[in-house]
């Protein structure tokens, strides 16, 4: 149904005028009357009855009158849905992230795209490995994925540094560094006979590599206590006493375990980054969106 004669009709019927009309519709006269006969033709159907009088509908014309404004709505609505979806405003928007980023990325950004994009569906991973977050940008799965630098494996997205982070040193409350003054600065060489608590080298690449290099350049290879995934799972271990870890200092104050944190010596201080990952030229609208929003809240 060609929806410009229904929009023709309609004036028309609003007006029961083809001059009035033809001026709302900034046409000329002859070329709205021959709409509004293709539009008969094409229904097989009276719509106006022209006398002397004026312009009146039809039985048929009222009928039709009632649908033509139900399709052109439709029709409108269906153009602002393909706006909103190809301007980045609508849609939907799949984020994975790792669970380092609950500490700080993840509370800042989502409350403010949610806050300016209310009408894109957002759809949050908590996946544990940057690996599958990288795995799963490449299989069409992800958007958009948070993950830990630096990555094992080679790849082909393109990485934006949202947050920055030195690594400090946690502690259990009952470790006798705890007890301490909280300015004090702790040599990690000192701490080469404690147990560590480990990333997983296959889940937490990033963690695990930059951990295992600060200990490797303090000079000794770090005893092994335990090997997780999640930093909130390091920091549960550390608080329960089984080791000491190395950790992104954004973690600190932002955990409810009685856990105790100390700066490492500027020598031995080593940073980690999260980044926003994406495959350039293939992203979204909706992703382009997030990504110009993180771009404005970098922690560098």
């Amino acid at each position: 149904m060609n929806q410009r004669r229904l929009r023709h009709f309609t004036v028309v019927a609003e007006t029961l005028n083809f001059s009035r009309a033809a001026e709302r519709l900034h046409i000329a006269q002859p070329a709205l009357s021959t709409s509004i006969q293709k539009l008969e033709a094409e229904l097989g159907a009276r719509l106006f009855d022209r006398g002397t009088s004026g312009v009146q509908l039809t039985t048929a014309g009222r009928a039709a009158l009632l649908e033509a404004r139900r399709i052109l709505f439709h029709g409108e609505s269906l153009q602002r849905a393909v706006r909103a979806v190809t301007d980045g405003t609508a849609g939907q928007l799949r984020v994975g992230f790792v669970g380092s980023a609950i500490y700080h990325l993840v509370p800042t950004l989502i409350p403010t795209y949610r806050l300016e994009f209310p009408n894109v569906e957002l759809i949050l991973r908590d996946i544990t490995s940057s690996a599958t977050i990288m795995t799963m940008l490449n299989e069409d799965a992800l958007d958009l994925g948070i993950i830990r630098t630096p990555l094992r494996e080679p790849h082909a997205a393109t990485l934006l540094t949202l947050q920055k982070d030195n690594l400090i040193l946690a502690l259990p409350p009952s470790h006798r560094l705890a007890a301490t003054a909280e300015h004090e600065q702790i040599r990690l060489s000192d701490l080469a006979h404690e147990p560590f608590i480990m990333y997983s080298s296959g889940e937490a690449s990033g963690l695990h590599r930059i951990s295992m290099s600060v200990c490797e350049a303090a000079g000794f290879a770090p005893l092994i206590a335990q090997e997780a995934t999640q930093l909130a799972t390091v920091l549960a271990l550390v608080a329960s006493g089984l080791g000491i870890a190395l950790v992104p200092e954004v973690v600190r104050g932002q955990t409810t375990l009685r856990t105790a944190y100390r700066q490492l010596q500027h020598a031995e201080v080593s940073e980690t980054t999260l980044a926003l990952a994406y495959l350039a030229g293939d992203e979204s609208p909706a992703a382009a969106r997030f990504l110009d929003l993180a771009s404005r809240h970098q922690i560098l």
